[in-house]
């Protein structure tokens, strides 16, 4: 959901902010990868990310034919390995080199920010439609992936930041962690002409926004007025314009004629060794774990493409 806010002593909008709910595609994620806990969180986190950010640059894709597709990708060199998140039209998914990786608490919390890790990179990528993508790229912060985003924006775009994202998970009976209870995130930038008065007033407000997860369970029964409700509690003494809301669900785009398009990028000479050895080849989507099978006729028919 996007807003715009003002101070109700001005007339011109002076932040906006952007507030997900991901609950059913972190679930959906953490089932799909068979995921530990803390990668239960860190899947979620990394969703919520992907959906804010894309709503935070949509407006700038609004003069292009092909809706935005934008790409997050957080490689901190921790045991869970890289992060990626891909965010379409009102769909998301995302995959983690090691989502069976879990670590111990810290602090009573899930230490998502070492199980990512921070000796690494954020790398942004907006396809859209044109020749080349736009890449940014900033050094990770610490791997919890909130402060990463927030950085991020600050550092490679120029737009102060503060972002706050998290992830309930419950215990069930066999120890994996599809119990994903609560999820989301939200995202406040600044706009020109923000006053240091709203600039005080939003930053005294990051304590709240860090416990966006137990927010959004309170929240939860309110139904589809879940967000707009929420907006206004933690923007209160604010003027709040909702500007849209959608829906957003975890779905995989592979297909078959993908995975065919990716065999044929590896070249005659390298079908020919996986025909020679295996006598076919299986592909597996890494986003939704769909397998693909394809016989030694088949590969042979690519090479004569």
């Amino acid at each position: 959901m996007h807003m715009t806010i003002k101070n109700r002593q001005r007339l011109s909008a002076e932040a906006r902010a952007i507030i997900c709910d991901t609950r059913e595609a972190a679930a959906a994620a953490a089932l799909i990868h068979g995921a530990s806990k803390t990668c239960a969180a860190a899947l979620g986190r990394g969703l919520s990310a992907g959906a804010l950010l894309k709503s935070a640059f949509i407006k700038d894709a609004t003069a292009f034919a092909k809706p935005l597709r934008l790409t997050l990708t957080l490689n901190g060199g921790g045991p869970a390995g890289k992060l990626i998140v891909v965010a379409g039209e009102d769909v998301l998914k995302a995959t983690l080199d090691n989502p069976t990786a879990e670590l111990p608490l810290k602090n009573g919390k899930l230490d998502v920010g070492s199980a990512i890790g921070s000796d690494g990179r954020v790398t942004v990528v907006r396809d859209l439609g044109l020749k080349e993508p736009y890449v940014g790229q900033t050094e990770m912060l610490s791997g919890e992936i909130a402060e990463d985003v927030a950085m991020y924006c600050t550092a490679s775009e120029q737009i102060p930041t503060l972002c706050a994202l998290g992830v309930r998970v419950a215990d069930t009976e066999d120890g994996k962690a599809y119990g994903v209870v609560s999820s989301g995130g939200v995202l406040v930038q600044t706009l020109p002409d923000c006053s240091e008065e709203t600039l005080r007033n939003l930053e005294a407000r990051a304590e709240l926004l860090a416990s966006i997860s137990e927010l959004l369970l309170d929240y939860s029964r309110e139904g589809e007025e879940c967000l707009p409700k929420l907006a206004r509690g933690l923007f209160g003494g604010f003027d709040v314009e909702i500007m849209e809301q959608k829906r957003l669900e975890y779905r995989c785009d592979c297909s078959r004629e993908r995975m065919e398009k990716a065999l044929i990028t590896l070249g005659r000479d390298e079908l020919n060794d996986i025909i020679s050895s295996q006598h076919g080849a299986q592909l597996v989507c890494h986003f939704c774990e769909n397998r693909y099978d394809f016989t030694e006729p088949e590969l042979r028919g690519l090479i004569r493409m």
